[in-house]
């Protein structure tokens, strides 16, 4: 039986670079709809931009949408996760892994507030959580936090590979010449003379 040939990094970096931005996209769509599902942004913006008539002022309407999303940061968790995963598809490791986090990270927020509120209505958080979890919000979450982590394992995979690749061109440099080890010493005249004494 012919044994498995091990995987090259180049092989893995593909898998882990694609997995982690299809379950960006997914968390993303799945965090997105589930906000829709609640009419929590259909409300927003029939209260907050129809009703205060910044359709018709552009700049009018692009404050709004940024107090807006300052405001209800907990509902575009999906939109910072989707950037999230465009930057890392883009090469951006690093920025691409801190959206996706700051989106999972808000939209974990919402799920503590509404615990909370339920805490405070019902006594017992369970009747939060248990739609809050099986809603298409919490398979967001879900998938938004083993990408997060498919993010982690290809930047270690990445840093490894970089050390593997210093340590082999460090390996392959002609070591420095030792200095050139000079004849024995000759005797000076001085020593000549005092030896014939």
């Amino acid at each position: 039986m012919t044994k498995a040939k091990p995987r090259s990094w180049w092989r893995m970096r593909q898998i882990r670079h694609r997995d982690a931005v299809a379950l960006a996209v997914l968390s993303a769509a799945f965090l997105l709809a589930g906000e829709l599902v609640n009419q929590d942004i259909p409300s927003v913006y029939e209260k907050y931009i129809v009703q205060s008539g910044a359709l018709n002022n552009l700049g009018f309407l692009f404050l709004i949408v940024a107090l807006i999303i300052l405001g209800f940061t907990t509902y575009f968790g999906g939109v910072f996760v989707l950037l999230g995963g465009l930057h890392f598809s883009w090469g951006r490791v690093g920025r691409g892994r801190f959206l996706v986090g700051l989106g999972i990270g808000v939209s974990l927020i919402g799920l503590v507030s509404r615990l909370a509120q339920a805490l405070l209505v019902t006594g017992t958080p369970l009747t939060a959580i248990i739609p809050y979890t099986t809603s298409l919000t919490g398979l967001g979450i879900l998938f938004g936090i083993v990408s997060h982590t498919l993010m982690g394992q290809y930047a270690l995979l990445l840093k490894k590979h970089a050390k593997r690749v210093w340590r082999r061109w460090r390996k392959a440099q002609p070591e420095a010449d030792e200095p050139s080890r000079t004849p024995a010493a000759r005797s000076s005249r001085r020593t000549a003379r005092g030896a014939r004494r």
